[in-house]
C-alpha cells in the first residue's frame, strides 16, 4: 500500500466520522426540541404554586464545598437563604480554604462552634469544626470546616453530616432561581420508579446584576470569551443533555448543581476522590450499580434555567478549566470501560457510553489529526484548494447552523436574553465561536490527554472575579 493509497483511505474516515458526527447532532436537536415542547405543555407556574403548598414536600440538603472562595461565598449563602421552598438546610464545606473563606462565613452570618457526633458513612478527611449561626434568621445554615481533601471528599464530609435523604450538590460560585429546589425536585415525586438524580440547566452569570444573591438582571458579557462559553452551554444543555434525558441515556449531571438520592450515593461509595471528573463518575457509577441489581430506576432533567455560574474571563483558567474537563471524562470513561458496548446495560452500554468515547473523548483527537493530515496534503500533495474551501465551508455552516439552532431553543423556551442587541451580539459571536474559541478548546482538550498520560491529578487554580462584583451602582 503507497502513500497515495493510505491518504485515500485516510480521507474517508475522516469523511466518515464527520458525517456520523454531524447525524448525531441533527438528531440530539430533534430529541431536544421535542422534549423541551413536551415540558412546556406539562408544567407551569399553578403547578408550582400548588407544590409549595404542600406538606408533603421532601426535605433537602443543600451542599457547596468551598475552597478558597472568598470572592462569591458570602453572596452564594445570601442566594441559598432565599431560595422558596419549605423545608431545606444549606451545608457550606469549607475544604482547608487558606484565605479569608471562613472568617467571612462567620462574620457575616455570626457562626459559633457547635458540638458534633456523627458517622462516617464514606470515608473523608477528618473534620475540624462544625458551626452554626446564633441569628435564628439563619437556624438552616450549617458550615463545616474540614483538612483539604479536594471537592469530592468534602461533598462525601457533607453527605456525612446533612440531615436529609435528599441532597442538592452545588458549586460555590453559583446562584440559583428562588424556585431551583421546586423545580428540580419534581422528578422525585409521584415518580413509579427509584429516582436517584436529577440535574438542571445552567447559565452564564458574568456581567449580570445581582443583588442580596439575587439575579435582578440578565445582561450579556461584555467579552467575547465568556459570550462564547453561553453559546457553548446552549448547545450542551438545551441540545445535548435534553436529547439524552428523552433516550434515558444521561451521563452527566453538572457538578455545579445536580439533585441526589442519598441512600444510593452512599450505597455506590460516594464521590471519588482519585478522579477530577467526580460529578460524571458518580452518576455513572450510580446507575451502572442500579443496572446491575436490576432495580427500575430513573434520572431526571430540568430544562428551566434553575442555576446561574460565573465562567472563566481569561483564557488561561478556561484552558485549565476545559483540561481537567477532558481528564474527567477520560478518567471515567476508563473506570467503566466495561460499560461500553456491553448489552447488559442497554441505552448506557450500546449508545451513551459509546457516544461519549468516540465523539466527546475522541473528537478533539480526531480533529487534531485532521488538520495535521490536511497540512500535510498541503506541502506533500497537490490538494485542489476549490474542493477544500467548498468542503470547510460546508463544516463551518453546520457549526454556525447547529449553534443557531440551540440559540433558536433558547428562544423558544426561557428568552433569558430579551433586548434584540443581545440576540444580534449572540449571533456575532457564533459566526466567530468556530474560528476562535473552538481551537482554543480543541488544544485544552489535547494537552488534557496529554496531562492525563502524564498523571496529571489537581484541579489547577480556578481564579474568580467575584459575583459580586455584577451588582448595580
Amino acid at each position: 500500500m503507497n502513500v497515495y493509497q493510505i491518504a485515500e483511505i485516510a480521507s474517508w474516515l475522516f469523511l466518515f466520522y464527520g458525517i456520523i458526527i454531524s447525524t448525531g447532532y441533527s438528531f440530539a436537536a430533534i430529541f431536544s426540541f421535542l422534549e423541551i415542547r413536551d415540558y412546556k405543555r406539562k408544567h407551569n407556574f399553578q403547578a408550582e404554586f400548588t407544590l409549595l403548598q404542600s406538606s408533603k414536600l421532601p426535605s433537602i440538603s443543600v451542599l457547596a464545598p468551598a475552597y478558597n472562595e472568598e470572592a462569591n461565598v458570602v453572596e452564594n449563602v445570601r442566594s441559598l437563604l432565599t431560595l422558596n421552598y419549605p423545608s431545606y438546610e444549606i451545608v457550606i464545606i469549607n475544604d482547608g480554604s487558606k484565605d479569608e473563606t471562613l472568617q467571612q462565613l462567620i462574620n457575616t452570618f455570626d457562626l459559633v462552634k457547635k458540638d458534633f457526633k456523627y458517622y462516617q458513612f464514606i470515608p473523608t478527611q477528618e473534620v475540624k469544626a462544625i458551626y452554626k449561626s446564633r441569628n435564628k434568621a439563619y437556624k438552616n445554615l450549617k458550615v463545616i470546616d474540614k483538612v483539604n481533601g479536594g471537592k469530592a471528599d468534602a461533598l462525601n464530609t457533607g453527605i456525612n453530616l446533612c440531615d436529609h435523604e435528599i441532597t442538592c450538590c452545588i458549586d460555590v460560585d453559583c446562584i440559583l432561581e428562588s424556585d431551583a429546589l421546586m423545580k428540580l425536585v419534581k422528578p422525585f415525586l409521584n415518580n413509579s420508579k427509584k429516582v436517584i438524580a436529577s440535574g438542571g440547566i445552567i447559565r452564564v452569570a458574568n456581567s449580570c446584576i445581582i443583588e442580596d444573591g439575587r439575579i435582578i438582571e440578565v445582561k450579556l458579557p461584555d467579552t467575547f470569551l465568556a459570550r462564547a462559553q453561553i453559546i457553548e452551554y446552549f448547545r450542551a444543555f438545551l441540545m445535548g443533555r435534553m436529547a439524552w434525558s428523552r433516550l434515558d441515556g444521561l451521563l452527566l449531571i453538572s457538578g455545579a448543581f445536580g439533585m441526589f438520592d442519598k441512600e444510593t450515593v452512599i450505597k455506590v461509595g460516594g464521590y471519588n476522590p482519585e478522579t477530577v471528573g467526580e460529578d460524571m463518575e458518580l452518576l455513572v457509577r450510580m446507575r451502572r450499580k442500579m443496572r446491575e441489581e436490576n432495580i427500575d430506576y430513573n434520572v431526571g432533567f430540568v430544562p428551566d434555567p434553575l442555576c446561574w455560574t460565573e465562567v472563566p474571563q481569561k483564557w488561561r483558567v478556561l484552558h485549565r478549566q476545559r483540561n481537567r474537563w477532558t481528564r474527567g471524562t477520560a478518567e471515567t470513561l476508563w473506570i467503566h470501560r466495561g460499560m461500553l458496548f456491553n448489552p447488559k446495560y442497554k441505552v448506557l452500554g450500546m449508545l451513551s457510553t459509546p457516544y461519549w468515547f468516540f465523539f466527546e473523548w475522541l473528537a478533539p483527537i480526531i480533529e487534531f489529526l485532521g488538520i495535521l493530515y490536511v497540512v500535510y496534503l498541503f506541502i506533500f500533495s497537490n490538494i485542489n484548494s476549490s474542493v477544500y474551501l467548498v468542503f470547510f465551508g460546508v463544516v463551518y455552516s453546520f457549526a454556525i447552523l447547529f449553534s443557531i439552532t440551540a440559540l433558536f431553543f433558547e428562544e423558544f423556551s426561557f428568552q433569558q436574553y430579551k433586548k434584540p442587541k443581545y440576540i444580534i451580539r449572540l449571533i456575532g459571536t457564533i459566526l466567530f465561536e468556530p474560528l476562535i474559541y473552538h481551537p482554543f478548546i480543541m488544544w485544552a482538550s489535547i494537552k488534557g490527554n496529554w496531562d492525563l498520560y502524564r498523571g496529571k491529578k489537581n484541579w489547577g487554580t480556578m481564579n474568580r472575579t467575584g459575583l459580586g462584583n455584577s451588582k448595580s451602582k
